[in-house]
């Protein structure tokens, strides 16, 4: 069974930065995409970022594009989140996750096999 991490998540004014970082443990981990999902209150869980395992490959949502980065370090099993120009709609729980197999980019929650705890984000103006 694989498990996932984060951490990194606190509080920080508009215009600050975090990052974000998602460790994988248990068995063999070789997946084929990693995630990031945000929650922020009475709202749907989003997508925000993913990156291919094996190539680096990155995607972002429109949102979030040119100021976050997401990266990835194979030999920790581990992920990363850079955040910065952060804006109070950011201000949301963060998930990372993982599949083991093919999907497309932006995929909503559902195509994914591991889930993190989360790792609360806000942002004050």
């Amino acid at each position: 069974q694989v498990q996932l991490v984060e951490s990194g998540g606190g509080l920080v004014q508009a215009g600050g930065s975090l990052r974000l970082s998602c460790a994988a443990s248990g068995r063999t981990f070789s997946p084929y995409v990693m995630v990031w999902f945000r929650q922020a209150p009475g709202k749907e869980r989003e997508f925000v970022a993913s990156i291919t395992w094996s190539g680096g490959n990155t995607y972002y949502a429109g949102s979030v594009k040119g100021r976050f980065t997401i990266s990835r370090d194979n030999a920790k099993n581990t992920v990363y989140l850079q955040m910065n120009s952060l804006k109070p709609e950011d201000t949301a729980v963060y998930y990372c996750a993982a599949s083991t197999g093919w999907v497309p980019w932006g995929a909503s929650r559902g195509a994914y096999d591991y889930w993190g705890q989360g790792t609360q984000v806000t942002v004050s103006s």
